[in-house]
């Protein structure tokens, strides 16, 4: 299985190819940076350069054709502003998303973030940040050539993975560690009954693989 990431030098992204590189899957990863391919390598994932910024549809589309699963892990990141929100939360995975559909891809993940809703109100970055990535996930519902998955953790902690989460439509509040959002993705990407489905997630009782197995199908 080939598997293409957007975003491969995220912290997601990373722990995200280490986990499915040791299981032997062909991964990918997308970066617009040259400097970032070393930590691809090491990760176990082929660096692939390409701007989602300015590419086109085709030409991310020719990056997708032999690809089985594609995922959307890019970010504007802290400290980008309003402009960098709309052009990579909600453009670039428009993008990818078109590219993806285009390319033949059936199977999508999408991680987004808890709150995320075009809707949202407020003047401030992470106001904009929640709208553009709820047009995100908007977008992408309204693939019909995608199986797709939108992912919603919630806050983001750097602290080692548990393995035990709270995986469902609605959670509540909470934060999660990038190592169980990781292979919470992973298990997901085994889990192709998952389509169709947005669930948040954070920290919980409830061990991945058993999360990702109640909620296939519902």
């Amino acid at each position: 299985m080939r598997i293409v990431i957007a975003g491969g030098h995220g912290q997601i992204a990373l722990r995200l190819e280490r986990v499915l590189s040791a299981v032997d899957y062909e991964v990918a990863g997308i970066i617009r940076d040259p400097a970032q391919a070393d930590a691809l390598r090491q990760a176990g994932a082929e660096p692939v350069l390409c701007d989602l910024e300015s590419a086109s549809v085709d030409h991310v589309a020719g990056i997708l054709r032999d690809a089985d699963v594609a995922v959307f892990a890019a970010g504007a990141g802290p400290g980008s502003g309003i402009g960098r929100k709309d052009s990579v939360d909600r453009g670039a995975a428009v993008l990818f998303a078109d590219a993806a559909e285009r390319a033949g891809v059936r199977r999508f993940l999408m991680v987004s973030s808890m709150g995320a809703d075009a809707h949202h109100g407020g003047e401030e970055v992470f106001d904009a940040y929640l709208r553009a990535k709820g047009e995100a996930d908007d977008h992408v519902r309204t693939r019909l050539g995608l199986e797709w998955t939108v992912l919603r953790p919630g806050s983001l902690i750097d602290d080692a993975g548990t393995g035990l989460v709270r995986l469902e439509a609605q959670t509540g509040r909470g934060a999660v560690p990038r190592d169980d959002v990781a292979a919470v993705l992973a298990e997901l990407i085994e889990t192709p009954a998952t389509a169709g489905l947005t669930l948040e997630l954070v920290s919980g009782s409830t061990p991945v693989q058993v999360a990702v197995k109640d909620v296939a199908g519902n």
